[in-house]
């Protein structure tokens, strides 16, 4: 594990860099992860499904797939690979301070 400094807030990361401890994410936080993952605004559809990652993550204790996030987020799947080129489920889950997804690699 360790630690670093988002917004001001320092933050635990695993080994993979997704966040330890869910509930320290802030939007401030999401919008310099997003940034450093080369998104330079985050638009209403993204925030759409980073509030939906966080919610499904909440409730069942994983975040969604691919999959589940194209026939449930009210966000396609072409338009969430448009919108977080580098992997939606796994890069979606980082930036909304959640775990990485069961199934992602």
């Amino acid at each position: 594990m360790s630690t670093a400094t988002y917004a001001g807030v320092a933050v635990e990361l695993n080994d993979e860099g997704f966040f330890v401890d869910p509930n320290q994410w802030t939007r401030d936080i999401a919008v310099e992860l997003a940034k450093a993952d080369g998104i330079d605004q985050l638009t209403d559809q993204h925030w759409t499904v980073l509030e939906f990652m966080r919610k499904e993550y909440f409730e069942k204790g994983t975040g969604p797939t691919v999959r589940v996030l194209g026939k449930t987020s009210g966000v396609s799947v072409k338009d969430l690979y448009l919108l977080f080129p580098k992997g939606p489920a796994k890069m979606a889950a980082r930036i909304a301070g959640i775990p990485k997804p069961k199934g992602c690699i």
